[in-house]
């Protein structure tokens, strides 16, 4: 799990290096899409076109008239634009993997390639965000409680045995970076009743930072 295939649109829409740009347009408008990765006849990925790209054709050209400008788009093709040293990243990857290249590279979308190079989805910036929303279990509803712990070994397992204590069940753990030895752990759960199970926390000698009903 947490893998760029379990969160990559799959069924992902292409273009050829020889189409045209204004078939390009056409679907890119008729899809509601920004960008399109670029495949040869075997499906492997060869470069990418954005909107950008093609605005920035556009604007190369700015004493055309509308008519010459369509008529030299009509007859632009695709490879002329694209771009061809591509970002991508293989559909097994770890999405942190994912998130770090476009981090790095200031790019908003990764073509997904299988290992023998075809392009099997797309992934954006939208689905990094829904992994990490996935990840703390945002959409469901339960608890949200911050703690404050020492980064030693066996405190996950103090604090799951604080919440079996009281029936609780946990479901997401995400832990901030520790500074001086403490970190910050935020936990979500099933209960939406936080009086207990704080109260509980605090005598175990744990400083509860927030406590939050998601609902």
């Amino acid at each position: 799990m947490f893998k760029v295939k379990d969160f990559m649109t799959k069924d992902v829409i292409t273009c050829e290096p020889d189409e045209k740009i204004t078939k390009v347009i056409d679907l890119m408008n008729t899809k509601h899409i920004h960008r399109l990765p670029v495949v040869d006849a075997n499906g492997k990925l060869t470069g990418m076109i954005t909107e950008g790209m093609i605005a920035g054709a556009n604007n190369s050209a700015t004493s055309l008239s509308i008519f010459e400008l369509n008529y030299l788009l009509s007859k632009t093709d695709v490879k002329t634009v694209m771009i061809k040293n591509v970002i991508s990243i293989r559909e097994n990857e770890l999405m942190e993997e994912a998130a770090q290249k476009m981090l790095q590279n200031d790019i908003g979308c990764l073509p997904v390639t299988d290992r023998d190079g075809k392009v099997v989805g797309i992934l954006t910036q939208n689905d990094i965000f829904k992994s990490f929303l996935n990840v703390l279990g945002w959409e469901n509803t339960g608890s949200r409680i911050t703690l404050e712990v020492k980064d030693e070994v066996g405190a996950l397992e103090k604090i799951s045995k604080i919440f079996a204590d009281q029936a609780v069940s946990i479901s997401n753990i995400g832990v901030y970076a520790s500074q001086d030895g403490v970190a910050s752990m935020v936990i979500r759960s099933d209960t939406t009743q936080i009086d207990p199970i704080t109260k509980a926390l605090e005598e175990g000698g744990y400083t509860v930072q927030e406590a939050l009903v998601i609902e």
